[in-house]
């Protein structure tokens, strides 16, 4: 997320005084705990109870709310969540804008969150065992697990790192991506998924936060594979790229987001087939929901996709709360409604 639209947060939650003594203070410093080997913390959830403030409506057009968590934690790195990965059997692996992994089991009640459990924490190294954060690589924006494989997509200095399928404490090795140099520093990568089958097998999607202006299509990238090449995904509303995930009925969901004084954080889900992802394409997809600040919503940054033991697809996002006091680090859940 960019370094600016953070203060203006402040000002939409708090106004300008408080935004203005955040800001002074160095209340959004990024956090310095970046500990080298796993370091198990804990993690505090309180529960949800509507996703529209004073409702108890669960259904949202094509989404049905299952739960929500906000999280906390005394640990200092905890927070900045902004990639999310989730195993059907719970275990999750998420990343940090601070330049961590954290890992643990997300604990449900049928689909409902109920906690996080058995969390780690520990810092992204580089090739030779450094800390990445250390060497101008903490901003950390996406996680994707391959069979073999962790990838990582860092946006400032737009680079994809491959680590060990087991990641935490090893080393990574830089991915050569040349056709990602060009992206905007502070608007590159935000998204990145790996695909398993199909003609796309073995390839990353990549999709950028922006365009090469805010008004312009998002730019998306088929990297390794057998159709290496570039796409771009149509610029829907005010809206930029934060993750993407790929469902277990062969979908892809883009998790999108708006900030603007005027408007506070915005949130919007779209849909599209992977199978239309092809060198040159131009995506629309189908949005399936947008929600405002009437909403229990913060800068949705991770989302994961799994499958319900009914059959359903869930999806399950995190928010980045900057490592600000003003904002939440969120835990959301839907399922998506069959037509």
């Amino acid at each position: 997320m960019r370094r600016g639209t953070r203060f203006a947060f402040g000002f939409a939650a708090a106004g300008l005084g408080l935004a203005a003594v955040v800001a002074t203070s160095g209340l959004l410093a990024k956090p310095l705990a970046l500990p080298t080997t796993p370091e198990a913390i804990t993690v505090a959830a309180r529960p949800i109870a509507g996703f529209r403030t004073g409702e108890d409506k669960h259904r949202f057009g094509a989404l049905d709310f299952r739960g929500g968590l906000v999280l906390t934690s005394d640990f200092s790195g905890f927070g900045g969540i902004s990639g999310f990965s989730l195993a059907e059997d719970g275990r999750f692996l998420a990343i940090t804008d601070a330049g961590l992994f954290l890992s643990g089991r997300l604990d449900t009640d049928g689909d409902r969150p109920t906690g996080l459990s058995d969390v780690q924490a520990v810092a992204l190294l580089d090739s030779q065992g450094r800390v990445q954060a250390a060497r101008g690589r903490p901003d950390v924006e996406a996680v994707t697990i391959a069979p073999d494989a962790v990838y990582v997509a860092m946006e400032t200095v737009n680079e994809v790192w491959r680590y060990p399928p087991d990641p935490l404490g090893q080393k990574g090795t830089q991915v050569p991506a040349p056709a990602i140099r060009d992206l905007r520093r502070n608007a590159g990568l935000e998204s990145l998924v790996f695909v398993s089958s199909g003609p796309l097998r073995g390839a990353l999607l990549a999709i950028g936060e922006e365009g090469a202006t805010q008004a312009e299509d998002l730019p998306g990238f088929i990297l390794g594979g057998r159709q290496p090449g570039s796409f771009t995904v149509v610029k829907s509303g005010p809206f930029d790229a934060t993750d993407l995930a790929l469902g277990p009925d062969g979908d892809l969901f883009l998790l999108e987001r708006h900030y603007s004084p005027l408007t506070g954080v915005l949130l919007q889900i779209r849909r599209f087939a992977l199978a239309d992802v092809k060198p040159g394409a131009r995506l629309e997809g189908e949005v399936l929901g947008t929600f405002d600040m009437g909403y229990e919503i913060d800068n949705m940054e991770g989302l994961a996709v799994t499958r319900s033991a009914a059959g359903e697809t869930l999806l399950t996002m995190v928010s980045d709360d900057n490592f600000s006091m003003i904002q939440r680090t969120l835990l959301l859940r839907f399922a998506v409604v069959r037509d």
